[in-house]
């Protein structure tokens, strides 16, 4: 046997030798887990005292973005609602923590528990999962009341009657009095341990494809101590024990090889030590009037998100003769940064007045340390804040906003890692993953960190 006899045959040998690659599992057989951390900042994540052992370790056997931009308003349920679906709020819709209402010569007020058709105006990854014959599920997720596309879930605010609270109170994880309850007396701390539970429970009973899963707690505590504060670090370590108890759960349904996960948030926190009374300043402008301990009619009034607030007009026809007035009113209070008129809201990914009936004639964003309230009858325009430390809604170019974002598990790879991400690539990737179509998004999938 000549030279050329001999490398030929230790060639089919090492082929023979070689492992054959797993074949890929369908969709139909994984389970994709999607975990929102409200309020993340990736300026905290960064810190290596913050004790979070089960994200550390995703991070350290998976991967993750430097950082992650997320959208304006830079509010729960819009960054929510850009993740689900890959556009913009100028697209899908969602300005506030629910619907805009408005009331003729009365301030507009916000819906929270509308149905998801109200709110979002496009496609959503569940939806396209749905439609692809997948199974969806969802615990505490935003945007999504009555969306018909989900097949197991447990709400913010849990149904008496609904099937996964009936399975967990059969279970003898919660009672009935404490889901009819829910929200009566009960704490953030344990509102998430209940969320937790019915994912866990989801995730063995039902192993759904597609699971949408958010926490509120570590909002709840930034908001009120400010986030960085010990009770900050305090709600992001129990957030982690959390997490890691679904991860456990993907482990006991057998599920591990199977299972991708990525955890992310819907924005970032700054701290807080003013407040600003937009309100107060109208009514001291003579546009807005109290009676009785409460607004009467107002030709203008704000509403508040943050570090962020909008501004509006309540008779279309006086917008011409009002706006030349209100911007130097708003822009000389102390602490905002800068007034934008609402016709420019598409340069931040938000639509104008006339695309959508929430959006502000004006929008307001405040310096640091700044934040907006909406109280009209406080009685100045700009006080010492109490309770109220820390918030969101400033621009979502302000480094503080970026959150963070790691992926691991089945489809990922190992160590890649990306400088900036932004929240419009988080729905094409998990389509990406699921092997559904999501057309006409903003984002993209990142196959950087893909296999």
């Amino acid at each position: 046997m000549n030279l050329r006899h001999l490398l030929l045959f230790a060639a089919i040998l090492l082929g023979l030798a070689r492992p054959t690659p797993a074949a890929p599992v369908p969709a139909k057989d994984r389970i994709v887990i999607l975990i929102t951390v409200d309020g993340f900042p990736v300026w905290m994540w960064k810190d290596p005292a913050l004790a979070m052992p089960n994200l550390r370790r995703l991070a350290k056997e998976g991967a993750t973005a430097d950082a992650m931009t997320v959208s304006n308003p830079s509010i729960t349920w819009i960054c929510h609602t850009t993740l689900a679906t890959g556009v913009t709020p100028r697209r899908h819709g969602v300005l506030f923590n629910g619907l805009l209402v408005r009331h003729g010569a009365l301030p507009p007020v916000i819906e929270p528990w509308r149905d998801k058709v109200d709110l979002v105006h496009v496609p959503t990854i569940y939806d396209a999962a749905f439609k692809a014959g997948l199974t969806t599920a969802q615990v505490d997720w935003v945007a999504i009341l009555n969306s018909g596309t989900i097949s197991h879930e447990f709400l913010e605010i849990p149904k008496p009657d609904g099937a996964i609270e009936r399975e967990l109170v059969n279970a003898g994880v919660v009672t009935a009095d404490e889901v009819r309850d829910f929200m009566k007396g009960r704490n953030i701390v344990w509102r998430d341990w209940v969320w937790t539970q019915a994912g866990c429970h989801i995730i063995k009973a039902h192993k759904p494809n597609l699971l949408l899963f958010h926490l509120l707690g570590t909002d709840a505590l930034n908001h009120q101590y400010g986030p960085g504060s010990s009770a900050s670090f305090s709600a992001y370590a129990y957030t982690d024990r959390l997490i890691g108890d679904l991860l456990a759960a993907v482990e006991r349904a057998g599920l591990r090889d199977r299972a991708t996960v990525i955890v992310t948030t819907d924005h970032g926190f700054k701290k807080v030590s003013k407040v600003i009374y937009t309100n107060v300043a109208l009514r001291q402008a003579g546009l807005l009037r109290r009676a009785a301990n409460k607004v009467e009619s107002c030709d203008a009034c704000a509403i508040a998100e943050g570090g962020m607030a909008f501004v509006y007009v309540n008779d279309p026809a006086r917008r011409a003769e009002l706006l030349p007035k209100l911007k130097p009113l708003c822009a000389g209070l102390e602490g905002v940064a800068q007034v934008v008129d609402g016709a420019d809201g598409p340069k931040f990914g938000m639509p104008t007045p006339a695309e959508n009936q929430g959006m502000g004639d004006l929008i307001l964003f405040a310096k640091p340390g700044y934040a907006f309230k909406d109280d009209s009858a406080a009685d100045a325009t700009v006080a010492e804040s109490k309770g109220y430390l820390g918030t969101h809604g400033y621009p979502a170019s302000d480094p503080e906003l970026d959150g963070m974002f790691i992926a691991w598990g089945y489809g990922i790879k190992p160590g890649a890692r990306l400088e900036r991400i932004s929240n419009t690539d988080v729905a094409p990737t998990l389509a990406e993953l699921l092997g559904v179509p999501l057309p006409n998004v903003e984002g993209r999938p990142l196959r950087e960190l893909l296999r």
